[in-house]
């Protein structure tokens, strides 16, 4: 399986970097799961946020190749508990070569970038740093993978 992790912005702390590579450090080699940073547009200049998501958009979908089944994540997407994340994810897979994610900057996502979603989600209710939704994401993921292999990391 592979799954690929679109998220707009490139500083993030060491503490959520760290986090994630951990996370991505332990799928097993069958499941290829990265994460591509998209670079943030410059916040200077007087450019409208619609601009700005526009032109994050384009790099955006430059990442997407024709067949990825592309999974938004939105303020306003579906609540999924860990096991619909999981059940979802495999209904996902066999859909599509790969998955992806995509998690937008500072003022959201393109209506563009939005229409080519297949599924759109959320992580929580709550309004979530961006660096705290990349380590939340990539453990929900890997949580996912240990509930369909059956191992022991999720014991509910």
């Amino acid at each position: 399986m592979r799954i690929r992790i679109l998220a707009v912005g490139q500083h993030i702390s060491d503490w959520a970097q760290d986090a994630v590579r951990g996370y991505l450090a332990r799928f097993p080699r069958t499941w290829r799961v990265e994460l591509k940073e998209i670079r943030t547009e410059p916040r200077a200049g007087g450019m409208t946020p619609a601009k700005l998501m526009a032109l994050e958009g384009e790099r955006i979908q430059a990442e997407i190749a024709p067949g990825d089944f592309v999974i938004v994540l939105d303020e306003h997407g579906r609540d999924l508990t860990t096991t619909e994340f999981a059940k979802s994810l495999a209904g996902w897979m066999s859909e599509a070569d790969r998955l992806v994610f995509v998690i937008g900057g500072p003022d959201g996502l393109s209506p563009e970038v939005k229409g080519l979603a297949r599924a759109t989600m959320r992580l929580s209710a709550m309004t979530l740093p961006h660096a705290l939704a990349r380590v939340l994401l990539t453990e929900q993921i890997y949580r996912a993978w240990s509930i369909s292999a059956g191992h022991p990391y999720h014991r509910a």
